[in-house]
């Protein structure tokens, strides 16, 4: 029987990703989730089996229920595209076929728009080098699969595991994301370890590698934030720790993003730089060990402090998105 929302204060999101099996733990982990359903969506016919979804063109899918006070549609999407390889419009991993091919099931225009956008911007993030191919598709019914199907990966761990290895599809996220830094619900830095070269080559583009691990510099006036005047804060594009606030951004006329002071001191390291003539004051992020920029002392009054930071080395979190991405602590200093 096809599963419709029956609370007015939740909300649902489906997501197609290969074998559900694989769907479902990664979102039962996140706090605000209520279920987490392996089921089919997209064919023609009502009430499909395991036997007979592909024939009538449903696709394996998972239905999650979820507190949107909690955790937003956004950080669905996130996690959704870090489980499946979206550039593969033939099926995912081992298990081939349009039954297992990506789709994002919208259930409102606000889900379309969002996804859109959240599309978009991995397309033109540059971490895949084909097109992203996952559709966007206006959700039918979702039928909850045979009961056998449900949280396999708790039911049969041995087999799901054993599967879960031989599909390939773990060493491919791991080669495309490497290891992401973990963040407590406060956005705080929980646990990080240094990633390799090469996943550090699969994570960053050319320029933020240069500029992070090779203590490279950008061009002036042509990155990113230099005059980037949104509200919001800035983090290490490497392990996200917070490093900068716009509230202490200011127009220096070098053409790179320059700030007063850090956000979050104790995640910036200063250390002599000697590479040039003179002694500089390189400044570097702790947890991610990014080379960031320079610390220089013609900054305005009272303090006279600049840190000269490159673009590349930041990822910016606008105001109104900091709840979502984990940084809701640092809303107050907006008000």
């Amino acid at each position: 029987m096809a599963n419709t929302m029956s609370q007015t204060n939740i909300d649902q999101a489906i997501f197609a990703g290969g074998c559900f099996w694989c769907m479902k733990s990664p979102f039962e982990k996140l706090d605000g989730i209520q279920d987490v359903i392996a089921g089919y969506i997209g064919g023609t016919k009502a009430n499909p089996t395991y036997q007979d979804y592909a024939q009538n063109g449903h696709v394996e899918a998972v239905q999650i229920t979820y507190d949107p006070k909690r955790v937003s549609y956004t950080t669905l999407l996130d996690i959704f595209w870090r489980q499946i390889d979206p550039t593969d419009a033939r099926g995912q991993f081992v298990d081939r076929g349009p039954q297992y091919r990506t789709a994002i099931f919208y259930l409102t225009d606000e889900q379309k728009k969002l996804a859109e956008e959240s599309k978009k911007q991995l397309d033109q993030s540059g971490r895949f080098s084909k097109p992203i191919v996952t559709e966007l598709i206006k959700a039918s019914p979702f039928y909850k699969a045979e009961e056998y199907h449900q949280d396999y990966h708790t039911k049969n761990s041995w087999r799901y595991w054993w599967y879960r290895y031989n599909s390939g599809r773990d060493r491919f996220l791991k080669k495309v994301w490497g290891k992401q830094i973990k963040k407590n619900n406060k956005g705080a830095n929980a646990h990080y370890k240094k990633q390799s070269e090469q996943e550090l080559r699969n994570q960053l583009t050319p320029l933020q590698y240069y500029v992070t691990q090779q203590n490279g510099t950008e061009k002036p006036f042509a990155n990113e934030y230099w005059d980037n005047k949104s509200p919001g804060i800035y983090v290490d594009v490497v392990s996200e720790e917070p490093l900068f606030s716009s509230l202490d951004k200011f127009k220096s006329g070098t053409g790179w993003p320059s700030f007063t002071k850090p956000l979050e001191p104790d995640n910036i390291i200063e250390r002599e730089d000697k590479r040039l003539l003179k002694t500089r004051i390189e400044v570097r992020s702790k947890h991610g060990d990014s080379h960031l920029g320079h610390l220089l002392h013609d900054g305005p009054r009272p303090t006279g402090l600049r840190y000269c930071i490159n673009s590349a080395a930041l990822r910016f979190i606008l105001l109104d998105d900091l709840e979502k991405k984990g940084y809701g602590q640092y809303k107050k200093l907006f008000k």
